[in-house]
């Protein structure tokens, strides 16, 4: 690890007025960061500690959501009452994400942020464009396993780690921030993160020194709502893939349906027309194959990951089936 300076912010203003260029990070729970920069992935000169700043409470909003501070614990989050009753599915995708000891470090706007755990991208032997700009994709035509096959690019096969990010997707969170300038942004989930394209190094649409504050849930939503995730052992490991689903049903029918998933893309991936080939029919296997179909028209795989599209499909039917009790 390489050596940088250290400071205490005592407010969110005067922790975004640090931020003078890439060379500074925020730091909260460390637990991606400080792995990042024991392998000199990350080396920034300075870090600004916001760890002590006013941000970790869960708020009841007027309209009946919640107003979640971006410090707030993975594990405070989980067991919030609140967000067990209502919000089922966060808890369940926040206590499958990691063991207690790190949910309870981890912060609720850094898990938003964490960068990919590709093999290549945490080895500086390798070549990676995420790391590297330019310098090529070695994961491509390598150990692709746990890597992406939806939303792609010929420059990078990442996946997003978080299963937190993939229930706030399936619930329509809305991200506060503050920036530099002072200025307060409000960035729904589903306009929070890019896709790599030919520039993959740029995650999200968050600006230099933009500090993520607080995340908007909107009030709850009648139905059934599950998280199912797929790994390769069973305790603590990143999704192979992972479904965050909310089904309403009403005479018979799927009313209404919000499904994210993880372990498939570069971001928390939620298709719109999945949603649509399901809202008004009645549950069958042939209806559940249809919307897996518009899930996965697009998909590509890359040898290694082969198997994750028919996973995706199999994971996707058997959380569907679960809650139409079909």
């Amino acid at each position: 690890m390489r050596t940088f300076a250290y400071e205490k912010a005592a407010t969110p203003e005067a922790a975004v007025r640090t931020i003078d260029g890439g060379g500074t990070r925020f730091i909260a729970g460390g637990t991606n960061l400080l792995d990042l920069m024991k392998l000199q992935i990350e080396t920034p000169d300075r870090l600004v500690d916001i760890s002590r700043l006013d941000l970790a409470s869960i708020d009841d909003l007027d309209d009946g959501g919640l107003l979640i501070g971006a410090l707030v614990s993975n594990s405070d989050l989980a067991a919030d009452p609140r967000v067990i009753a209502n919000y089922e599915v966060l808890s369940r995708a926040l206590l499958a994400g990691a063991s207690g000891q790190l949910r309870n470090k981890a912060s609720t706007g850094g898990n938003l942020l964490q960068r990919t755990r590709c093999y290549y991208f945490y080895d500086t032997g390798s070549r990676c464009n995420k790391r590297t700009p330019g310098s090529g994709c070695d994961a491509i035509s390598g150990a692709n396993r746990i890597l992406a096959v939806l939303g792609t690019s010929k420059h990078c096969i990442a996946t997003h780690a978080s299963d937190m990010a993939v229930a706030m997707r399936a619930l329509d969170a809305t991200v506060l921030t503050l920036t530099r300038d002072g200025d307060r942004r409000r960035i729904s989930i589903h306009d929070l993160y890019r896709l790599p394209s030919d520039m993959p190094q740029i995650e999200t649409v968050l600006q230099t020194g933009e500090l993520i504050t607080h995340i908007e849930l909107p009030k709850p939503v009648a139905g059934r709502q599950a998280y199912r995730k797929v790994r390769d052992r069973a305790s603590y490991a990143f999704a192979l893939v992972s479904v965050a689903a909310i089904v309403r049903m009403d005479d018979g029918r799927i009313a209404d349906a919000a499904l994210a998933f993880g372990g498939l893309g570069p971001m928390p991936w939620r298709d719109d027309a999945v949603e649509d080939a399901l809202i008004g029919r009645v549950p069958s296997r042939d209806v559940f194959d249809a919307a897996a179909d518009v899930l996965l028209e697009d998909a590509q795989s890359f040898g290694g990951n082969d198997f994750k599209i028919p996973l995706a499909r199999r994971t996707l039917i058997a959380t569907l089936r679960d809650l139409t009790e079909l």
